[in-house]
């Protein structure tokens, strides 16, 4: 049953001035108590997105014990939880349909639920849907996954890892304590309250008058076949688990350098990942609706926009994330976009820039703690442990997310197109409950979407002897012949980043025998002799603006920010991207593989997240059964490593691929993948 959006706004309201106050001060944790349960696994997946998912999947049909833990109570990540439903692919890679089994089977499924892969009509994707039937497509994928390889899931949504017990010499998490939380006696569903409600108390050991918690303690499975040995792979959206590891990392931006050259800044900057983003639904009415304009929409409202003249248009927006449409519209065009018109019934999900995206970049308001907040705030004491999230910059962007909807409704301001661009449009509802699409009483997204989070640095590696990771240069089309690079750049920068790009003509640029100016910028991404993996897409930002507030009068992105952005070819992924430093049984899928502020802005969409899980599941799979840890299988390149092609062969023959059609370093064709 839907609820009243004013109604649940005025619950919202009344707590954001109580923890705007409590917010201010460091929480400590209460101290553990006696665990109520103990589970036992041999993969335990800390985040059910799409990496989680995949990471699961794989392991299940190979017989594996698997524990899945989610903060919400949606499989799915970025096309459930998040409300992020349409699938963003690239056109070679869709057109030839090369992609993990995993994601393939999902994208089938979607087609058979709906009986056509677009049941939204959009046009920003070949696929746009419904976030909680994603759910069920997920759920019912796994249940499917664990007959077919006779293992064994066990699923923990609505549930946190709060403490980690780590060895003596710090090389293996021995076990994991975690808290589920179900609704207090006589309170209101879970999916209430948006998530900076409840997320504080969802980490405290103690039940509270909202949440009632179970303690459960995660340990490796003993089995004749293993003797007590297990992985924990890391898929949530931040890097909860490598942050509570304490495992080198990076967050924001990385440092100008010739790995990197189109960063914006001369040192690194933790305060300035990607922007992310509560979605929310609306749906087209034949009768005007009425609204009423929330009491902090003008503290919002100065950010607003259509963002290009290009773009404004309020159809096309509507169409732009379209997820349902029953009844097809008109046929018709803006600038160039060809879409049909919404019709009363159809349901749009918002994700835009210059609305409901939150993108704080100081130390002030930045979302995801640095490692020295955490330890500042006391988050790296035992216990103490707290989701490494600021409470006040969630509820923020909630605030941020319920204006934009009024703005789309009854705004009549633009930030950068100015006045009399924007009409009201009073044709729209604001969807909400437990059966809307995003499945919460307040309509917002359970979970916000996530674009970056904490990144893994690599072991030392040949070449990388700070630690691997994938960077811009490994996947950017960009010419680096041009006038910026060459006058910005120190020269001996220059002359390695064009010695980098040159492919191979590297040995002789870095000897001087062809100047950085006569290089011929290789036509492929990076390829990696341990890669396991796959992805395409293009180098996508969403800046961190300059000043706090986000929403301040006359904000801008932070210059330079989008320099990076553009083309990138077809990349791998890189299985030493996947191993953290320190901890043996800890390995990492989704957004927070090693890569660098730029080459994340790539490898976060859908399709890559679904290969980083597969990998995930079968190495860790593969370990178990060769009993070899992960990194073993890449310490000795670039010398031939025969595990690790045993590894390879068998994540293709499962039919997840390495390497795209061709893949070769004498293959320089790839200007024909879009």
């Amino acid at each position: 049953m839907r609820r009243r959006y004013k109604k649940d706004l005025q619950s919202f309201i009344s707590f954001s001035l109580f923890t705007t106050l409590i917010t201010l001060y460091p929480v400590t944790a209460t101290p553990l108590r006696t665990p109520d349960k103990t589970v036992n696994c041999e993969l335990l997946v800390v985040g059910g997105g799409l990496s989680g998912v995949a990471t699961a999947y794989e392991g299940l049909l190979v017989g594996r014990t698997v524990c899945l833990t989610e903060i919400t109570d949606w499989l799915g990540g970025q096309i459930s939880s998040q409300g992020t439903s349409a699938l963003d692919e690239r056109p070679t890679q869709r057109a030839k349909q090369f992609y993990s089994r995993g994601y393939s089977e999902l994208r089938n499924r979607i087609e058979r639920k709906y009986g056509k892969l677009n049941p939204g009509d959009c046009w920003v994707s070949d696929s746009c849907f419904l976030p909680r039937d994603a759910h069920k497509i997920m759920t019912q994928m796994l249940k499917d996954a664990e007959k077919k390889g006779r293992g064994k899931l066990q699923w923990f949504p609505n549930t946190v890892i709060k403490d980690l017990g780590i060895s003596k010499d710090g090389k293996i998490i021995n076990n994991a304590i975690a808290i589920q939380h179900q609704p207090a006696k006589n309170q209101p569903p879970l999916n209430t309250h948006p998530l900076s409600q409840t997320i504080e108390d969802a980490y405290s050991y103690k039940n509270s008058s909202q949440l009632s918690k179970t303690i459960i303690r995660f340990l490796p499975k003993q089995s004749q076949n293993n003797s007590g040995k297990w992985y924990v792979i890391d898929t949530s959206e931040t890097g909860e688990i490598i942050a509570l590891a304490d495992v080198p990392y990076r967050l924001g931006i990385d440092a100008r350098s010739y790995l990197e050259p189109s960063s914006s800044s001369t040192t690194n900057d933790p305060y300035c990942p990607q922007g992310f983003t509560y979605t929310f639904a609306m749906e087209a009415t034949k009768e005007y609706q009425s609204q009423t304009m929330p009491p902090f929409y003008l503290q919002y409202s100065p950010y607003f926009s259509y963002e290009l003249k290009r773009l404004a248009n309020f159809d096309l927006v509507f169409t732009y994330r379209r997820i349902w449409s029953p009844q097809k519209g008109q046929a018709t065009t803006f600038n160039g976009v060809k879409f049909t018109a919404p019709t009363p019934g159809d349901i749009s999900m918002q994700n835009w820039t210059w609305g409901n995206d939150y993108r704080p970049g100081t130390a002030a308001d930045n979302l995801i703690y640095s490692r020295q907040q955490l330890e500042n705030y006391g988050q790296l004491k035992p216990g103490g442990w707290q989701g490494g999230l600021r409470t006040e910059t969630l509820r923020k962007a909630e605030e941020k997310a319920f204006s934009y909807f009024y703005w789309l409704y009854g705004g009549t301001t633009d930030s950068q197109l100015g006045n009399g661009v924007k009409k009201p449009q009073k044709n729209i509802r604001f969807l909400t409950g437990l059966d809307s699409p995003m499945g919460t009483v307040h309509g917002l997204s359970k979970y916000p979407y996530m674009r970056e989070g904490r990144r893994i640095i690599g072991r030392p590696s040949w070449g990388q002897p700070e630690g691997f990771g994938i960077w811009e240069v490994d996947i950017s089309r960009r010419n680096y012949n041009d006038e910026y690079y060459r006058k910005t750049l120190p020269a001996n920068m220059y002359r390695n980043l064009k010695a980098t790009v040159s492919g191979l003509e590297a040995t002789s640029v870095i000897r001087g025998e062809i100047t950085p100016e006569k290089v011929i910028r290789r036509s492929r991404s990076t390829i990696y002799p341990d890669a396991v993996g796959i992805g395409h897409y293009a180098i996508d930002f969403h800046p961190c603006m300059a000043k706090s507030p986000v929403e301040a009068q006359g904000n801008q992105e932070r210059a330079g920010e989008r320099r990076g952005a553009g083309l990138a070819y077809p990349f791998q992924i890189a299985l030493r991207a996947m191993i953290p430093q320190k901890i043996d049984n800890l390995l990492v899928g989704g957004k927070s593989i090693a890569t660098s502020h730029i080459a994340a802005a790539a490898y976060r969409v859908h399709s890559f997240e679904w290969s980083s899980g597969a990998a995930a599941g079968t190495v860790a799979s593969f370990a178990l059964k060769e009993g070899i840890a992960p990194y073993q299988l890449v310490d000795d390149l670039p010398q031939q490593e025969p595990k690790l092609q045993m590894l390879r062969k068998l994540l293709e023959a499962n039919g997840n691929p390495t390497a795209f059609p061709d893949t070769s370093i004498f293959n320089e064709n790839w200007d024909d993948w879009r």
